[in-house]
């Protein structure tokens, strides 16, 4: 009987899955994911070139996996304060191995002064969904007394479940004024149909506001900026349907090493959590712009999905950038505070 319950809970939820509103997934280190966070971030940064890649491992000890990856490459156009990128990601849910990958492009452009910085950004790219349909597993195929016969064959008919391609844009745009920055984004506004079957699914809108304040704990000192020590609070609200979450937390930073902790509230989209993440800044070059970052966060559930059923949710992300040595000195913003101080 446990053996029966276990597999329709399994069918029910891949089942909730597939005929319910997909929702995105979020980073706790969404600073060290920038473009995932909000394209108007493409080509923000002090060097010439960037990639990131984030991994998130979530709730190790549930059945089925949840486990979701995001890599992205952007370069930075000093001319006017903006740039490129590229950006895969890819989501592993469920055991009946549910999988979301998307492969898009960034871009972002940059208006404003010596003493504010306004960027845009626009996402385009192209969606997928699939579904091991030999992992399904139906009514017909449990028997009362042993459960489920393995090998056995459905009558239900698989042929609609395959793989579904869609377009898949997005918007965004972020604001740099002094010790302020807020920004916001929307992404999947086109409502793209991820339906299997040829019912209406569509992909809800998903918007993103964060803001982040940059306080100075040297403030009289007369000290290099590398130096010095700041904290920076920030807050980051999600909305998709009828879904929301925001992630409240500070961070400590002090030349290479960045420490944050976070409450991000539950709502429907899950358990609420306390967050602890450690940043690395390992210089391989200093003086020409070159530095590897690794990150490692951890989430412990704070509600009913308490963490001895979880286990917890642990991320690791990775990034490097790096200034070419033809690089145009040309600065297009001289005086003004850019997106990256505050992560």
């Amino acid at each position: 009987m446990k053996a029966i319950r276990i597999y329709v809970l399994s069918v029910g939820l891949v089942l909730c899955g597939l005929c319910g509103r997909a929702q995105d997934h979020m980073y706790s280190q969404f600073f060290n994911s920038p473009i995932y966070l909000n394209p108007a971030l493409t080509g923000q940064f002090e060097g010439d070139f960037r990639m990131n890649m984030a991994y998130r491992n979530q709730w190790s000890s549930v059945p089925g996996s949840l486990s979701y990856i995001t890599g992205s490459a952007d370069w930075n156009i000093p001319r006017f304060g903006g740039g490129v990128g590229l950006m895969f990601t890819r989501s592993n849910e469920g055991t009946a191995y549910y999988v979301r990958n998307n492969f898009a492009g960034t871009y972002s452009y940059s208006v404003g002064s010596d003493d504010f910085v306004l960027s845009f950004g626009l996402q385009a790219g192209i969606g997928n969904r699939t579904i091991d349909k030999n992992k399904l597993v139906f009514g017909d195929q449990i028997d009362p007394q042993l459960g489920y016969v393995p090998g056995s064959q459905s009558a239900a008919d698989l042929s609609q479940f395959g793989n579904k391609y869609y377009f898949d844009a997005g918007a965004g745009v972020n604001l740099v004024v002094g010790n302020f920055m807020a920004g916001s984004a929307l992404q999947h506004i086109n409502g793209p149909d991820q339906s299997f079957t040829g019912s209406p699914a569509k992909l809800p809108m998903r918007a993103t506001a964060h803001l982040s304040y940059r306080l100075d704990l040297n403030p009289y000192d007369n000290i290099d900026e590398s130096e010095k020590s700041f904290v920076i609070p920030s807050v980051v609200y999600y909305k998709q349907a009828s879904s929301s979450s925001m992630s409240v937390g500070m961070q400590y930073k002090r030349r290479s090493v960045n420490a944050g902790v976070w409450y991000r509230s539950g709502s429907t989209t899950g358990p609420s959590a306390f967050v602890v993440s450690f940043i690395f800044d390992i210089f391989i070059n200093r003086d020409g712009g070159e530095k590897l970052r690794f990150g490692i966060s951890h989430d412990a559930p704070s509600s009913k999905l308490n963490y001895g059923n979880t286990s917890g949710t642990t991320e690791g992300t990775l990034g490097y950038e790096t200034t070419f040595p033809s690089r145009d000195a040309y600065h297009k913003f001289e005086g003004s505070r850019r997106c990256y101080d505050f992560y």
